[in-house]
């Protein structure tokens, strides 16, 4: 009656591993697509930093445009 029952514990702690093997690999998974996910949004985060660079560099272009065309306007009207 004994190995009966030793049976069944060595089936019950076979399940506990599987389920723990399923877990780990569901982890390991998840864990794969959120780097894949990361890697993407840092990705954009770059070229969206590039963007604000090259923006910012055509506004202070253009201010600086505006500056010279200004001063020119005044000293049209300063003659």
């Amino acid at each position: 009656m004994e190995l009966i029952g030793d049976i069944e514990q060595f089936d019950a702690l076979e399940e506990k591993i599987d389920a723990l093997l399923e877990l780990v690999e569901n982890l390991k998974n998840e864990k794969r697509a959120l780097s894949e996910r990361l890697q993407i949004q840092e990705e954009k985060i770059a070229d969206l930093s590039k963007q604000v660079e090259a923006f910012k560099s055509g506004r202070d272009k253009a201010k600086q445009k505006i500056l010279q065309l200004l001063e020119k306007l005044e000293q049209v009207e300063l003659k």
